[in-house]
């Protein structure tokens, strides 16, 4: 079974891979890995730093809220845009992808989740989400996506002060130490 394989027959990308994930923990850290190796490859590391938050925080809620198997998709739409996207089987539109839940506010202090499509929400420059109906081979649930490119200013980096992230969270947003500077 191929688990990364590359396509240019796309109309307006110039390439995209898939990596199939089992619903493993471990998923999210090969999903940084694979996306490192790929950005790396085709010259793109200006996007680097938040695609990688970004699609580790797509792929861990796919294992979080999903009980089979995701699926991550890398496409290049220009030298330096990215689209990450992740399927996983539940058809469940979490908010605030399912646009129906208002404007994004920050997660309350003492919640112990809900930071994770708040942050892909903050960084990435568009995003979405819809729900998959059954095809031909039985696969139904949902695709959640966002876009990155290189832009002066707004960057992972450049923004990290803006995320009102919780004393007692502060660690558990990866690469960021507690006065949010990157690590």
């Amino acid at each position: 079974m191929v688990t990364v394989s590359t396509s240019e027959c796309e109309e307006g990308s110039t390439w995209a891979y898939a990596l199939q994930l089992p619903h493993d923990p471990r998923a999210a850290r090969i999903a940084r890995v694979t996306l490192r190796a790929v950005l790396a490859g085709h010259g793109m590391s200006q996007v680097q730093d938040t695609a990688e938050l970004l699609a580790s925080e797509l792929v861990t809620n796919a294992y979080r809220y999903s009980t089979g198997p995701a699926t991550l998709r890398l496409r290049g739409l220009s030298h330096t845009r990215l689209r990450v996207s992740v399927w996983d089987s539940n058809p469940h539109i979490p908010p605030p992808f399912d646009k129906r839940s208002g404007p994004l506010r920050p997660v309350p202090a003492e919640a112990d989740g809900g930071r994770g499509l708040f942050l892909v929400c903050h960084y990435a420059e568009a995003w979405g989400g819809y729900p998959l109906g059954g095809d031909l081979f039985g696969r139904g649930g949902k695709l959640l996506w966002c876009e990155v490119g290189s832009r002066s200013g707004g960057g992972l980096a450049d923004g990290l002060a803006a995320v009102p992230v919780p004393v007692h969270h502060r660690t558990a947003v990866r690469g960021v130490s507690p006065d949010h500077s990157l690590r």
